[in-house]
């Protein structure tokens, strides 16, 4: 929900030259899929959102998306869906926030001097009432805290890459920080 003054700075960050180095990456998020999308190179990350974390000598992610999978024998290891929960997208913000930066990581071909992206980030699904501003900020959050340099939360239909790449989204709810 963007004010006429909040348009008119985006509208004119949207002319800054310096924009079209920065790359755009479109995350649409739901319990069943996690799908990442550059509309320039047309690269397209889509996965079960899930992240296997190994409770040995010492906590870490052994990994995420599909060969999550492949741990749920190993009883070390907890395969978590953090985008699953029943009154909320986000069951585990931290969990959800390693997930999501593993993902943009694979989006950048691991890059070592990779550009921080802006995120155009897009809860799916209908939850009754809608999402919430608690959750709308966790998203925020959580796109920064992945490495994100920029985010908007975009609540309506799906986005096309021509929509993406020109900044002018049609009738919806739309928040940019």
């Amino acid at each position: 929900r963007q004010s006429a003054e909040d348009c008119t700075h985006y509208r004119r960050h949207m002319k800054n030259p310096f924009n079209r180095f920065i790359p755009t990456i479109y995350v649409q998020v739901s319990p069943e899929r996690l799908t990442l999308r550059n509309p320039r190179s047309g690269m397209v990350i889509s996965e079960v959102p899930e992240i296997a974390i190994s409770y040995g000598d010492k906590v870490q992610i052994v990994g995420a998306g599909s060969e999550a999978s492949s741990y749920r024998a190993n009883p070390s290891v907890k395969v978590l869906n953090p985008f699953a929960h029943p009154r909320s997208l986000v069951s585990d913000f931290t969990v959800a926030e390693h997930l999501l930066k593993i993902f943009l990581r694979r989006m950048q071909h691991s890059s070592f001097f990779a550009i921080s992206p802006k995120v155009i980030f897009h809860p799916m699904g209908e939850p009754v009432g809608g999402f919430t501003q608690v959750e709308f900020r966790a998203f925020r959050e959580m796109a920064f805290g992945a490495g994100a340099a920029q985010v908007v939360i975009w609540s309506g239909h799906p986005l096309t890459d021509r929509e993406l790449l020109s900044g002018q989204y049609p009738a919806g709810e739309e928040e940019e920080i």
